[in-house]
């Protein structure tokens, strides 16, 4: 045994760290160039119209109550004139499915919009950006601050910039926060130091949620914490629109001016400005290929045309374009000619029945939810005149915001009538537990369990009506 340990080799610490080192990549910090263009404009259109909802939504009033509000303490949700109850968990299954399903189209037309336009990540770190560079200057000055010991004027100018990422974060963790708890409550409790130890937990989390990933972690998220990144490529096929460089066009590339004629040098329109390079959030060079790490942001296309303007070369040497349409040279409307293929047709026509049935279901839905549950301390009991009883606890539920009337009635065996109160008063948007004791005369079934159906009707709105089955018991 011994011999056998002297002849294993000694790693030494030093090759062991090499090792280590190798095998984890040192960030680099990516300073993105601001960029205008038809796709930068588009981007901030939904960065506010996103952040508009976001922020304005809870502060909506609707029937004395917020539009918005998912009060998980009284297990309810109310979305503007409707109220949703754990019973309706089937609607939260369907928007789920939609959501997901939209994401597959999407994707299969046209790559990761969603990312690159509307997800959280990418709108909060374009307003990090903005913020960022408001304070600190542009591509360079940022660089040329970093490198900068720290100083009096370095520390103040990041003092301001955090300071303004906390503000917003707080903000967004505030109005997060308010979409749980009636906001104009919160504010209440904040202002009076009031506020509840999980509401605090909720908003300071989000808030450091919000503060550390569009601030700091950034592209990281994208690349290394976001699983879409990692499967989209099974979305992808040969005809789906994506953010492409021209290789055949713009090899080889090379630095020329512009009076040079640069197809007599054998050069393609690539300059190798690295303008592409230097506006892409994640950092990455699209000349190289489709990459996972991209983002479909579209902004190495608006700073590429405006190269291609300066340059007096057209536009679209990076542009969207279908790896069928790039290899044959496809016009738009030829690519466009793809777009309803089988894989687009089949998400489509799953999409659209989905959401055609959620929405009659929401449009046919009864605002009225009835549990029955039989006494199980006795089966059957004889009472005065020889009638025989069975005792059921009804659960009535009134899921519209304003009070019903309701009335409970009992079919299914003959001479069966409710000997309880059969009038039954709801307030709005609560639930009520009545006990229902039912009587038939003796004589009148066999023994065993007899089917019968308990109705509750709105007096006020006969169309409100629920029906359950239940069972009459005779020994």
């Amino acid at each position: 045994m011994s011999r056998r340990l002297e002849e294993i080799p000694v790693v030494q610490a030093g090759a062991i760290d090499e090792v280590e080192q190798s095998l984890y990549e040192v960030r680099k910090k990516i300073y993105p160039r601001a960029v205008h263009g038809w796709f930068a404009a588009w981007r901030w259109t939904l960065v506010w119209f996103t952040q508009l909802v976001f922020y304005g939504l809870c502060w909506l009033e609707w029937n004395g109550r917020q539009a918005v509000l998912f009060d998980l303490a009284a297990r309810k949700f109310y979305i503007f004139g409707y109220v949703f109850w754990p019973q309706d968990f089937i609607y939260l299954t369907a928007l789920l499915i939609i959501c997901a399903y939209s994401l597959f189209l999407f994707t299969a037309i046209g790559g990761r919009l969603w990312c690159g336009y509307a997800c959280p990540q990418t709108v909060y770190t374009e307003i990090f950006m903005w913020i960022e560079r408001k304070i600190e200057g542009d591509r360079q000055r940022r660089m040329r601050l970093d490198a900068e010991p720290m100083s009096p004027r370095k520390f103040a100018i990041k003092a301001a910039k955090h300071g303004a990422w906390i503000a917003v974060a707080l903000w967004t963790g505030f109005t997060f926060v308010g979409y749980f708890t009636p906001i104009r409550e919160l504010g209440a409790d904040i202002l009076n130091f009031d506020i509840g130890p999980w509401a605090t937990f909720w908003l300071l989390f989000y808030s450091f949620a919000t503060y550390g990933n569009a601030g700091f972690m950034r592209e990281q998220v994208c690349k290394y914490m976001c699983p879409y990144a990692r499967f989209q490529g099974v979305m992808f096929d040969r005809d789906t629109m994506v953010v492409t460089y021209d290789a055949g066009r713009g090899e080889p590339r090379g630095a020329r001016g512009r009076k040079v004629d640069h197809k007599a040098q054998g050069l393609g329109d690539c300059i190798d400005c690295t303008m592409c390079v230097q506006v892409c959030p994640t950092g990455i060079d699209i000349r190289n290929g489709l990459q996972y790490e991209c983002i479909g942001c579209a902004a190495c296309i608006d700073a590429c045309n405006q190269v291609m303007d300066k340059m007096g070369y057209p536009r679209g040497l990076i542009r969207y374009t279908t790896e069928n349409g790039l290899a044959n040279g496809w016009s738009f409307s030829q690519m466009l000619k793809r777009v309803f293929r089988p894989r687009v047709l089949a998400y489509s026509v799953i999409l659209l029945g989905i959401i055609s049935v959620t929405a009659y279901s929401l449009y046919t839905r009864v605002p009225l939810k009835v549990d029955v549950i039989r006494d199980r301390a006795s089966l059957m009991r004889e009472v005065e005149d020889g009638l025989l009883e069975n005792v059921y606890r009804v659960q009535i539920m009134n899921t519209q915001e304003m009070p019903h009337t309701y009335r409970i009635t009992a079919t299914g065996l003959e001479s069966l009538h409710v000997a309880s109160d059969d009038v039954i008063q709801v307030p709005a948007a609560t639930t009520r537990q009545v006990p229902l004791r039912l009587r038939i005369e003796g004589g009148m079934a066999d023994r065993g369990a007899h089917k019968i159906l308990i109705q509750v009707q709105a007096v006020d709105d006969p169309s409100i009506a629920a029906v359950e089955d239940s069972v009459f018991i005779v020994q």
